[in-house]
């Protein structure tokens, strides 16, 4: 292949992605955010299948370091995004539950490091930057620059707590 042509395969190769993200609810939920950006921090505490708090308010363009302390006997999960992309992420989330990279209560690092296209799952990871797992008893933070308008949802995209009410809200204001 000639360098033209695969300079024009890796542009639609890279439009096909954003796009790809676009319509798996990725629109304008923010973009990862930069420590040394950070206008406020918000400590979130995680417990069994709640939030808390579990309504938030931010400005447009804010950065908002999110301190997230598991408290809970189970694995969590802090995730920013509108309801489409939790629909979308918690598919993924079942999926790793059913091939043993994530349990209960837990990670497993070596299930979760292997190559996953044996197992028909492709490169499957949890590394989104808009989410975060915390495990029992650990603290962890998600940093995040929120987009300038719009309303957002927090979820624990564990299988079955969302469904058990671990959502919360994100209305950005300017």
């Amino acid at each position: 292949m000639s360098l033209p042509i695969k300079a024009l395969v890796a542009i639609a190769t890279l439009s096909f992605s954003i796009n790809a993200l676009a319509d798996a609810g990725h629109a304008d939920i923010g973009t990862p955010g930069k420590a040394s950006a950070t206008q406020r921090t918000i400590d979130i505490t995680l417990g069994e299948m709640y939030f808390k708090p579990e309504t938030l308010s931010v400005k447009a363009g804010e950065t908002v370091r999110f301190v997230l302390k598991n408290e809970g006997q189970l694995l969590h999960e802090f995730a920013i995004g509108t309801s489409d992309l939790h629909a979308h992420h918690r598919e993924e989330m079942a999926m790793m539950m059913e091939h043993g990279m994530l349990t209960p209560t837990g990670i497993n690092p070596e299930r979760m490091n292997m190559d996953h296209g044996q197992m028909g799952m492709g490169s499957v990871k949890h590394d989104d930057p808009n989410s975060v797992l915390v495990e029992p008893g650990k603290i962890r933070e998600l940093i995040w620059t929120f987009p300038k308008s719009g309303a957002l949802q927090v979820a624990c995209n564990v299988p079955g707590h969302s469904e058990a009410g671990m959502v919360g809200q994100i209305a950005i204001g300017r």
